[in-house]
């Protein structure tokens, strides 16, 4: 059986649904969709044995155009994949169906899908019920709903293959300050002011950053921490983040990267999106009030000022975190 799993977010959207794929993979090929920002972590995914990549117009932001060309490849190119099952893999708040018409058209005979909305004959099986559960469980229920089931053995907890050695000495605390949204993480400032109390506390500290993060992990890391921002692949990344004894981020992808190389997470969580959803899915310690005022608003810049949801975290704070998560 050759499956289709698609997920056309960033890279944390595609790593939780990396035990759906691996119960897909039970039953043989599995080929990803996903989008320009979530590749990385598709190649990383065990079970994954093929990566489709299209910025989707309906998901990707900023938003590209939407373009009779552009869609017309994508359908032929999910044809010649000749999936015998679909399943597209969504967050609570985006529809299954636009893509569903699109592989109807491609001539998948099965696709599988959650859906709030009536998805005529778009979808063969559709679940319905929403519950607060962790992003990673509810791609695995469509995964289940399709009927696959994780292997004998597997624990159902985040994963990627192989992560890389660091070549870092040991022991050290990885702090990551950037993030796609703004609303998601601390303030530079903060960053900085944690980084040096952790140093103080005795704590390595390696900070790491994208290609386009070079400054801010500069300010981050300052006199006492090691600069590693932009000079890490996304798979050099996950062995930096598995050779950690902790690691202090905001709720980006790096958060669950962590977890899928096993590493304890101290997350500095905004409530814009739901802690029981999106939080780390493995060991981490929560910081952040989750129930301030821009609780459940998806805000990608922070609607009040101050950001005070993470701003009256204080670095003493990240310190006892890490300790804490390490025991």
């Amino acid at each position: 059986m050759r499956t289709l799993v698609a997920r056309l977010d960033s890279d944390g959207d595609v790593l939780l649904a990396g035990p759906a794929v691996r119960a897909a993979a039970t039953a043989g090929e599995v080929v990803f969709l996903c989008g320009p920002n979530g590749r990385h972590a598709a190649e990383l995914l065990p079970g994954v044995t093929r990566v489709l990549e299209w910025e989707c117009p309906w998901v990707v932001h900023p938003a590209p155009d939407v373009r009779p060309l552009d869609i017309e490849a994508v359908i032929a190119l999910v044809h010649g994949v000749r999936a015998d099952v679909a399943l597209v893999l969504t967050s609570f708040h985006q529809s299954p169906l636009p893509l569903a018409l699109m592989l109807r058209l491609a001539g998948v005979p099965r696709i599988v899908a959650r859906s709030a909305d009536y998805p005529g004959s778009l979808l063969d099986v559709r679940l319905t019920e929403e519950r607060d559960v962790p992003e990673a469980v509810r791609a695995l229920e469509v995964a289940r709903a399709a009927g696959f089931e994780l292997p004998e053995g597997d624990d159902g907890r985040l994963a990627v293959a192989d992560p890389p050695g660091s070549g870092l000495d040991r022991p050290y605390v990885v702090v990551h300050p950037g993030a796609s949204a703004p609303a998601r993480t601390w303030s530079p400032d903060r960053w900085a002011k944690a980084v040096v109390a952790l140093t103080a506390a005795g704590f390595r500290v390696v900070v790491t950053g994208g290609p386009g993060e070079a400054g801010l992990t500069e300010h981050v890391a300052g006199a006492c921490g090691i600069d590693l921002g932009g000079r890490t692949t996304f798979r050099e990344l996950s062995g930096v983040l598995a050779g950690a004894s902790a690691v202090v981020v905001g709720n980006t992808g790096p958060a669950h990267l962590a977890a899928a190389v096993g590493t304890p997470v101290v997350s500095l969580f905004a409530p814009v999106v739901p802690a029981a959803r999106w939080a780390p899915h493995g060991q981490h310690v929560l910081l952040g009030d989750q129930d301030a005022p821009c609780r459940g608003t998806r805000a990608r810049e922070c609607p009040l000022p101050g950001h005070p949801c993470l701003d009256l975290v204080e670095p003493a704070d990240v310190v006892a975190a890490v300790a804490e998560v390490m025991t």
